[in-house]
């Protein structure tokens, strides 16, 4: 029996610990990552927003008994940011490891949500990590980092979710071994909401099936399809006594659109769901 995971969010701080994060495997990508994990690849999760390839990351990593160093990329996120920066004190100048340089020296899992959100010249650091090399140079200190045992870089990436000026080039696309996600099959989608929201069977049947129905409108304007959190979010407040109608249109249908003919689609798709 494996143990919990020690997870660590960007800031440095380990988190409580855990017990097996659920994932339902859909085929062989638990394979296909522990191969890769042991063979030093980096990896890149495909897929839809909400789809489960953050929950896959984290039963991986609990699989692996690997540290998990996890990003939130955006915007604003600086090269600084990943691999550190000097600090003035009271005492002194003193340099501080960001999270990439943490999880370079101690053979943890680094993982950048979204990567496409950051800066490109900040996805530039990331190319000596990818290769032979598995080595964070540091300009400002002039030291060269090499590794440890265990460690991993994993960035997720949403394809649909793409802007014209804001996509991953192909010089760092085929640094990656890319493992495809989408949202579970029906069966398969039920079975995980009725054991994260907490539904009874019926319930969560009748929540896989509003989604494939809301997901048919995103030829008719909607930019982002409902996903299996969303769905799960739905649950939670329906087990938890609120009324099926308003948890959909609290849980999934507002947080998707503000248009109002959409909105009315959708929320007729809810009320033909559940009759």
């Amino acid at each position: 029996m494996r143990g919990d995971l020690r997870a660590i969010d960007q800031y440095g701080q380990p988190s409580v610990t855990r017990a097996e994060p659920y994932y339902l495997p859909s085929g062989d990508e638990v394979a296909l990552f522990e191969q890769c994990h042991a063979r030093r690849l980096a990896v890149m999760l495909k897929g839809p927003t909400g789809c489960g390839k953050t929950r896959f990351l984290e039963h991986m990593a609990w699989r692996l008994q690997c540290p998990l160093v996890t990003i939130s990329c955006h915007d604003d996120l600086t090269a600084s940011d990943l691999i550190g920066r000097f600090l003035i004190r009271h005492d002194g100048t003193i340099w501080q490891d960001g999270p990439l340089t943490r999880a370079v020296r101690e053979g943890a899992i680094c993982y950048l949500d979204e990567v496409v959100e950051a800066r490109q010249d900040t996805v530039v650091v990331l190319h000596p990590l990818t290769d032979y090399r598995r080595m964070l140079p540091i300009d400002k200190t002039g030291e060269t980092i090499e590794a440890a045992a265990g460690f991993q870089l994993v960035v997720s990436y949403n394809p649909g979710y793409q802007h014209l000026l804001k996509d991953l080039k192909p010089s760092t696309r085929q640094r990656f071994v890319a493992l495809d996600f989408e949202f579970p099959a029906g069966d398969r989608e039920a079975a995980i909401i009725e054991r994260e929201g907490g539904a009874d069977r019926a319930t969560a049947r009748a929540l896989v099936s509003l989604g494939h129905r809301l997901r048919g409108l995103r030829d008719r304007g909607l930019a982002e399809v409902p996903s299996t959190r969303l769905l799960i979010a739905a649950a939670r407040l329906i087990s938890s006594g609120i009324s099926v109608r308003q948890a959909c249109y609290s849980a999934v249908i507002s947080p998707l659109s503000d248009d109002e003919s959409l909105v009315g689609a959708m929320r007729d798709l809810v009320d033909a769901t559940f009759v």
